[in-house]
């Protein structure tokens, strides 16, 4: 069976437009190979720098081991952070979205680009202005928060918001593998992790990122901020929720549900 990854794209930017929650890809056709998931989100994407949008990094998901286990993978799975997505403020406008949820994030911001393949995790230190902290909201486009790996990596890995901490350190200043994090929602602590959560360390993450793209003749570029992954489980964001994320070294970040 042959995918239509154009149509698939318009079905989940006309989702995310009108914050209307569809039915799973997964549920509708035959068979979903990850290199059409890949497609629909390359497609995705396409759409929304056409009609204005700009790229302001990329991400990573499912780089817990965890996560991993709990999905039946062995690799996370990669999408992109368009500059729309970035938090100007602790606000999240909660009618803009379906059923947010959000999470701690490790942010490197880049001062130079970083091409695949071969890219290893001192490449990506190296290339590293500096590390700060982050709380990522995600917000999958299907009903009930309910979809397979093919889906959510054709939904952009249910990317939509992303507040960056203005506080950081050099990427080296300490070992990312041992730098704490804790998050809380409304005061109460939810979880902890340390970086080594994010399948190791996170620079690695970042560089299986970089060989991903290599394969695919796309690189990670400077200026871009990309998001290692989260340590911790997402929580939901609602009207007057208060998530705060504190990491040693990088000070804390907080995002606001309104609306």
């Amino acid at each position: 069976m042959t995918i239509d990854h154009a149509h698939w794209a318009d079905y989940l930017l006309a989702a995310a437009d009108a914050g209307d929650a569809v039915q799973a890809i997964t549920k509708q056709v035959d068979e979903l190979p990850i290199a059409d998931a890949y497609a629909i989100q390359a497609a995705l994407l396409e759409r929304m720098l056409a009609r204005g949008d700009s790229l302001a990094g990329a991400k990573l998901g499912l780089t817990s081991a965890a996560k991993q286990e709990q999905m039946g993978v062995d690799e996370p799975v990669y999408g992109w952070v368009p500059a729309s997505s970035v938090l100007q403020g602790e606000n999240v406008p909660l009618d803009e979205l379906i059923h947010p949820r959000c999470e701690p994030e490790l942010v490197f911001i880049l001062a130079q680009d970083l091409a695949g393949p071969g890219v290893t995790a001192d490449d990506v230190l190296d290339a590293t202005d500096r590390v700060v902290g982050g709380i990522e909201v995600i917000d999958s486009r299907y009903e009930a928060f309910s979809f397979t790996l093919p889906d959510v990596i054709a939904d952009n890995t249910s990317a939509a918001r992303v507040a960056v901490g203005s506080n950081g350190m050099g990427p080296r200043d300490a070992d990312l593998t041992t730098l704490g994090c804790v998050f809380e929602i409304d005061g109460e602590v939810t979880g902890t992790a340390t970086g080594a959560a994010l399948l190791g360390d996170p620079a690695a993450c970042v560089a299986m990122l970089a060989n991903h793209l290599g394969r695919h003749g796309q690189k990670l570029e400077a200026g871009w901020l990309i998001m290692a992954g989260a340590a911790t489980d997402a929580r939901p964001l609602s009207p007057g929720t208060v998530a705060t994320a504190r990491y040693s070294h990088l000070g804390s970040v907080t995002v606001r549900g309104v609306g």
